[in-house]
């Protein structure tokens, strides 16, 4: 029976472009179908967020051709300077003695997601927009897709369907996985402020007992903000007036970058854990933040999102190469099976984290300070820390080529 597509994927966000991009020379015909205009994606309030991009994902997007044309926006990370405030406990990690020209870069999403969004139109991928996805159908050798678009009902078909339509996916809930989470009780404050005092590309990760403070480096003069405080906290700091917000930014984060300034509006996000049960269902897969959500303390989660949309573009490349069915359970599966290990890890690590640092029962703030010092003052650990922050921790010189290819 013939398909309209080859693969269908919902979500013209970062994940599913960057899918698609990856995809774009290979046989397979593709659609993106995307709920909003281009215009709501570029005013939406989530690409105010700064990006912390690990050295790892920048290969990734070297490899789609898309960091070439964007890297001119970006600020290198030279140095993660980590803290406890009022402990004694602090690291600090270097791309010098790593031998790398940056540990990271930081981006703001909207620039990112519009060089991508570029990148697809150009790649003459088909794009469907705006069009919701209200209901599915999988069969033997496909999957129907039921779309609305303003008045008008579409049917489509394809052998695969890739839900990339982020955490309130539709995808997800139309195929019926369930999801798992966590209420951290915590809420992310973001902002871009104004520096006295040069940041020298120093990227700074300070715990608190209401949560971590990140300051990340945007271009000589200006960090982003990323601020976890507890819900309660963070209400009182949205509704507070400028002057009362930068007061207590100051007095939590000292004045080693000067006196602040704010440079962009305060935006509030909720913070919680979210994992979907299972990344499958027939012919059907999802990806990036339809699977998971990630506190944004250890700054993982696109990293995480990327890795699964080059994972799957590899594994789907090499199944059309074989002349094999894309959607083939087994094929699906054994692509999950993969994925499942680097999420364990990463989500892992990242609430333990969050569960570490939000703390301050005495033992565990003396337990986790002298961690901190220790690590400091041992190369082969803080390298293979500063190796996970780059996101290359588990990439091997074969693994690194095979991106890159």
């Amino acid at each position: 029976m013939q398909q309209d597509y080859d693969l269908i994927i919902v979500g013209g966000g970062l994940a599913g472009n960057c899918l698609a991009l990856k995809l774009a020379n290979s046989p397979l015909k593709i659609a993106i179908i995307e709920a909003n205009t281009k215009e709501q994606l570029q005013s939406a309030p989530s690409g105010d967020r700064a990006l912390a991009l690990a050295a790892g994902t920048v290969q990734m997007l070297e490899a789609l051709n898309a960091w070439q044309g964007i890297s001119h926006a970006a600020t290198a990370i030279k140095h993660i300077h980590i803290s406890d405030r009022g402990h004694f406990g602090k690291t600090r990690l270097s791309a010098e003695k790593e031998q790398v020209d940056a540990l990271g870069y930081v981006i703001t999403a909207r620039e990112l997601e519009t060089h991508i969004s570029q990148l697809v139109d150009q790649a003459g991928i088909d794009v469907i927009s705006p069009a919701r996805v209200v209901g599915l159908m999988s069969g033997d050798n496909q999957i129907h897709v039921s779309l609305k678009r303003d008045n008008e009902n579409l049917n489509l078909s394809a052998k695969l369907l890739v839900g990339a339509d982020g955490g309130y996916s539709s995808v997800r809930q139309l195929l019926d996985i369930a999801q798992q989470s966590v209420d951290y009780g915590q809420t992310a404050i973001v902002t871009t402020v104004n520096l006295t005092v040069p940041h020298n590309n120093t990227a700074f990760e300070r715990f608190t007992s209401s949560g971590p403070l990140a300051l990340l480096p945007l271009n000589k003069n200006q960090s982003a903000v990323v601020w976890t405080r507890t819900t309660e906290d963070a209400e009182a700091l949205m509704l507070g007036n400028e002057a009362d917000f930068l007061a207590e930014l100051q007095n939590c984060f000292g004045f080693k970058l000067g006196a602040f300034s704010l440079a962009a509006p305060r935006r509030a996000f909720p913070l919680s854990l979210i994992r979907a049960e299972k990344m499958l269902a027939d012919r059907a897969v999802i990806i990036g933040n339809a699977v998971h959500q990630l506190h944004p303390v250890a700054g993982q989660g696109f990293n995480l999102g990327l890795r699964d949309v080059v994972s799957l573009a590899d594994n789907l490349i090499t199944q059309t190469e074989l002349n094999a069915d894309i959607g083939d359970k087994a094929f699906l599966n054994a692509y999950a099976k993969s994925r499942n290990s680097d999420h364990d890890k990463t989500i892992g690590f990242t609430d333990t984290v969050v569960k570490v640092f939000s703390n301050e029962w005495l033992a565990l703030a003396l337990f986790r300070n002298i961690g901190l010092t220790l690590l400091d003052h041992i190369p082969s650990v803080k390298h293979l820390l500063t190796r996970h922050a780059m996101g290359l921790a588990d990439m091997s010189p074969v693994s690194l080529k095979n991106v890159d290819e």
